[in-house]
C-alpha cells in the first residue's frame, strides 16, 4: 500500500497552481466591447457568441428569468458609464480620494500584520503578475488585491462613506490596479471611469442596508465592499450589462466579515482585502462566462438584503439605483485626519474646539460625557482595555484620552507602550458614551453627530456639538491638505522623489496612455 503522503496532493503546490491561474484566466478572456445602440463591432466576439468555454453559451451566460430591476440597473450603469459622462468635479474629487488611499496603503506596507500576510502568501504563491504597493513583492492578481486592500485599511487612516458605512478606496482600487497589470493598455481615462463605477456602487448598497447592518455585527466595509470591487473590475474589463450582473452576483455570494474583529485582532485589517479580492474574482469569472446570482439584491430567499438584514423590510432597495448617474456618491466620501475609526472623529473635533475656546489641563478633568447615536455607543463606546492597536483605534474613550494627553490622534499615538499606558487608561475611564434620543431621532445621516460635555473639577461644564467631522463630505479637505497627508504617510516607506512621481501620476491620471504606469510607480524602486 502506498504511503499516504504519496497519495496526497502537496497543498503548497496546489495553491501555487490555483493562484497562478488568474493571469491565464484573464489572458484568455475575450474583452467585452462597449455597446452603442445595441450594436457590437463585427470583428469582436463576446463569450456568449464564441461558446468556447464550458457549457453551451445559452446555458452559460443567459440571465435566468428573475425579478431583478435593481441589479440590472446597477449593471447597466457600470457597463454604460463613460468618462465624458462624469462631471469635472467628480473627476477632481476621485483623484484626491485615490491619492489618499494610496498613501494609506504605502504607510501600511511596513506594519506587522501586513508583513505576516505577505510572508504567508509568498510561501503559497510564486506568481509575479502584480505588485504589492510600497514593496518589491509581486504576487498573483488575487493575492495582490488581498494584500493591497489590507494595506489601505492597515492603520485606520483610509476614507469613509459615512451613510454607506464603508471604506471605498480599500475595496475598489486593489482590483482595479491588478487589472491594469494583467491587462495592460487601460488608459488613465478608462481607469478613472472604472474607479467612479466602484465608488458609486458600494456606497449605494450600504445606504440600502442602513446603519442597522453594522449594528447587527457585520463589518459593512467588507460586506458591501465586494460590490465596489466587482463594479470597478467589471468596468475595467469592459464587461457587458449581462456579464456585470453576474460579476455582482458572484461577488455578493462571497460577502462576509464580522465586527468582533475590532476588539484587538489583526484580521480586522484584512477584511477590506478579502472584499477587494472577491470583487476581482467576480469580474474575472464573469468575463469567462461563469454565472452568479442574477437577483443578488432582490431574492426573497438567500439574497444579500434579506439574508444580511434577517428581514424582508429592514432595507431599502430603492437606494441601489436612486440618482444613479446623476447624483454621485463619490462626492460623499470623507477623508480621515485622525488615525482611528471615523465614528470617533466628531468627538475628537468637539474636544479640540472646546480646548481651543477654553484651554484646560488633564488634571482639571473630572469626567467627560459624549452623547451620540446608539450605533456610536455600540461601535466605539465600550470600556477600554488594552487588547492591541486595532482595539485602541476603535475605542472612543481611549482616543479622547490620547487627544488630551498628546494633542493629536495620528500614527505616532498608537504604539505598544501607549495603548497599555496606565495614565491613558485611567483617563479613558473618565469618558462615558451614552445614547441620545434627540440625536437618534435625526436619522442615519446624523449617525456620527455628538454632543461632548467636559466636566471640570471646579464645576465648569464645557459643551460642543459637532454634526460632521473635519474632512467629511460637508467639510472636505482642500487639495493641499490631501497632498500633505499623502506625502507624510508615503514618506515613512518610500523616497520623496518616488512619492512625488506617484502624486503627479494620480493628479494627472486622465493623461496617462497606460494606467499600469501607476501600478509600477507604487512598487519600491
Amino acid at each position: 500500500m502506498a504511503n499516504s503522503q504519496e497519495k496526497s496532493i502537496d497543498r503548497r503546490n496546489f495553491l501555487k497552481i490555483i493562484a497562478g491561474s488568474a493571469a491565464a484566466l484573464v489572458a484568455n478572456a475575450p474583452r467585452a466591447s462597449a455597446q452603442v445602440n445595441g450594436a457590437r463591432p463585427s470583428n469582436e466576439q463576446t463569450p456568449r457568441e464564441t461558446g468556447k468555454v464550458g457549457a453551451p453559451a445559452t446555458e452559460r451566460t443567459t440571465v435566468a428569468p428573475a425579478n431583478n430591476p435593481y441589479t440590472q440597473g446597477m449593471a447597466a450603469f457600470v457597463s454604460g458609464l463613460r468618462y465624458e459622462q462624469i462631471p469635472g468635479e467628480v473627476i477632481d474629487r476621485i483623484k484626491l480620494l485615490i491619492l489618499d488611499s494610496l498613501g494609506c496603503a504605502i504607510y501600511g506596507a511596513d506594519l506587522e500584520w501586513s508583513l505576516i500576510l505577505m510572508r504567508t502568501l509568498q510561501q503559497l504563491d510564486s506568481t509575479k503578475s502584480c505588485g504589492v504597493w510600497g514593496t518589491s513583492l509581486r504576487l498573483s492578481a488575487p493575492h495582490a488585491a488581498l494584500v493591497n486592500g489590507t494595506l489601505v485599511h492597515g492603520f485606520e487612516l483610509d476614507d469613509i462613506h459615512r451613510l454607506g458605512v464603508m471604506h471605498v478606496g480599500a475595496v475598489t482600487l486593489p482590483s482595479l490596479l491588478a487589472i491594469t497589470e494583467i491587462r495592460p493598455g487601460m488608459t488613465g481615462r478608462d481607469f478613472l471611469t472604472a474607479a467612479v463605477a466602484g465608488y458609486e456602487i458600494g456606497p449605494r448598497v450600504g445606504k440600502c442596508m442602513g446603519e442597522e447592518h453594522i449594528g447587527q455585527g457585520w463589518h459593512s466595509a467588507a460586506t458591501v465592499g465586494v460590490f465596489s470591487s466587482a463594479a470597478a473590475a467589471a468596468a475595467a474589463l469592459q464587461l457587458s450589462k449581462e456579464q456585470t450582473v453576474h460579476a455582482l452576483g458572484i461577488a455578493g455570494t462571497q460577502s462576509a466579515r464580522l465586527m468582533a474583529a475590532q476588539y484587538g485582532s489583526m484580521v480586522l485589517r484584512m477584511h477590506t482585502g478579502r472584499a477587494a479580492q472577491s470583487g476581482l474574482y467576480g469580474g474575472l469569472l464573469a468575463a469567462n462566462g461563469f454565472t452568479g446570482i442574477v437577483n443578488v439584491f432582490e431574492s426573497d430567499y438567500g439574497g444579500f438584503c434579506t439574508t444580511f438584514s434577517r428581514s424582508h423590510d429592514r432595507f431599502n432597495l430603492a437606494e441601489l439605483t436612486a440618482g444613479l448617474g446623476k447624483r454621485f456618491e463619490t462626492m460623499q466620501v470623507s477623508l480621515k485626519f485622525y488615525s482611528c475609526v471615523s465614528s470617533n472623529h466628531t468627538t475628537l473635533d468637539a474636544i479640540r474646539a472646546i480646548r481651543a475656546r477654553r484651554p484646560f489641563s488633564v488634571d482639571e478633568v473630572d469626567h467627560i460625557v459624549v452623547h451620540g447615536s446608539q450605533v456610536t455607543v455600540d461601535h466605539v463606546g465600550w470600556k477600554y482595555r488594552p487588547a492591541g492597536i486595532s482595539a485602541a483605534q476603535l475605542n472612543l474613550p481611549f482616543c479622547v484620552a490620547t487627544l488630551l494627553l498628546d494633542g493629536n490622534v495620528f500614527v505616532d499615538q498608537f504604539t505598544a507602550l501607549k495603548i497599555a499606558d496606565p495614565v491613558r487608561i485611567a483617563l479613558a475611564d473618565k469618558v462615558n458614551v451614552v445614547a441620545d434620543p434627540e440625536i437618534m431621532a435625526r436619522g442615519s445621516e446624523f449617525r456620527q453627530m455628538v454632543r461632548a460635555e467636559v466636566f471640570l473639577k471646579d464645576g465648569t461644564v464645557l459643551t460642543e456639538t459637532v454634526e460632521a467631522p473635519r474632512g467629511s463630505e460637508r467639510n472636505f479637505a482642500n487639495k493641499a491638505d490631501v497632498v500633505a497627508k499623502f506625502e507624510n504617510l508615503a514618506g515613512h516607506v518610500i523616497p520623496a522623489g518616488q512619492a512625488a512621481a506617484i502624486r503627479e501620476a494620480v493628479l494627472n491620471l486622465e493623461t496617462l496612455p497606460d494606467s499600469s504606469r501607476l501600478a509600477h510607480l507604487l512598487m519600491k524602486q
